[in-house]
C-alpha cells in the first residue's frame, strides 16, 4: 500500500508524489471537450454504418454507461494506492488516447443522428437516457471516449488482478464488453465509433505496455 501521509502541496512536486499531477489532465480534457461541444463554431460530418440501423435500442444499457465512471475512477484509486508505475501507465494511456482524440475533434469533427425521437417503454432507464440526452451532445463521436477509457481501465486490471486473478480478470472482461455495448445500444455512437476506439486502444497498447520492449530490442539490434 502506498503511503500518502505526508502528502501535501509541498510535497506533491517530490519525485514520491509527483505522479498525481498527472490527474490534472482530467480538467483539461474536460475544458477542451465542452469548448468543441459548446462554443467553437465546427462543421460536423455524420457517422453511420448500416450496421446502426441493425442494432436495437434497449434502455437498459444506460446502467453499464453509466458505470463507466465507476470503472474509471476505481481503477485510478486501486493503482495509486499499490502500483504507482501503473498508473503513471494507465495515466499515459488516457492522456494519449484523450488528448489526440480531442485533437482530432478538431481537424474532423463528427455527429451521430441516431437518437430516438421517442421512447416505446415509459420506465426510469429511458428517463436517465433522456436525462443523457439533454446534458451530453450528439457530437464529437468517432473515436468513442468512452470506449477508450474502457479500455485503458481493463488493461490495467488485467495487469494487476486483486484476488483471485481469474475471477477479476472475468469480471472487468465482462463489464468492458457491457460498457462498449452500451454505447450503441442507447443509440450513444455508432458502431464505427467503437470499433475505431477499439483500434486507437489497440495502438494505445503497444506504446504505453510494450514501448520499453520494442526500444530495447531495436536497441540491441544497433548496438550489435
Amino acid at each position: 500500500m502506498y503511503n500518502y501521509k505526508k502528502l501535501n502541496i509541498k510535497t506533491l512536486f517530490s519525485k514520491e508524489y509527483n505522479h498525481l499531477l498527472m490527474l490534472l489532465f482530467w480538467p483539461l480534457q474536460f475544458f477542451l471537450f465542452c469548448l468543441e461541444e459548446r462554443v467553437l463554431p465546427l462543421k460536423f460530418h455524420t457517422v453511420y454504418s448500416p450496421l446502426d440501423d441493425v442494432i436495437p435500442f434497449c434502455e437498459y444499457f444506460i446502467i453499464p454507461y453509466y458505470l463507466w465512471y465507476v470503472f474509471i475512477v476505481s481503477m485510478l484509486v486501486i493503482l495509486a494506492l499499490k502500483n504507482v508505475p501503473e498508473f503513471k501507465r494507465y495515466m499515459w494511456f488516457v492522456i494519449l488516447g484523450y488528448g489526440s482524440t480531442v485533437i482530432f475533434y478538431l481537424i474532423y469533427p463528427t455527429q451521430q443522428l441516431l437518437r430516438p425521437e421517442s421512447f416505446a417503454n415509459d420506465n426510469v432507464f429511458t428517463q436517465m437516457v433522456a436525462d443523457l440526452y439533454r446534458t451530453d451532445t450528439n457530437t464529437n463521436v468517432c473515436p468513442s471516449l468512452h470506449v477508450i477509457g474502457q479500455m485503458a481501465a481493463f488493461f490495467a486490471a488485467w495487469r494487476n488482478p486483486l484476488g483471485n486473478k481469474y475471477l477479476w480478470r472475468s469480471v472487468w472482461l465482462v463489464s468492458s464488453v457491457a460498457v462498449c455495448m452500451s454505447t450503441v445500444m442507447i443509440k450513444q455512437h455508432s458502431i464505427i465509433d467503437v470499433w475505431a476506439g477499439l483500434g486507437v486502444s489497440c495502438v494505445l497498447f503497444v506504446i504505453v505496455y510494450c514501448g520499453d520492449r520494442i526500444t530495447k530490442y531495436f536497441k540491441d539490434k544497433i548496438c550489435r
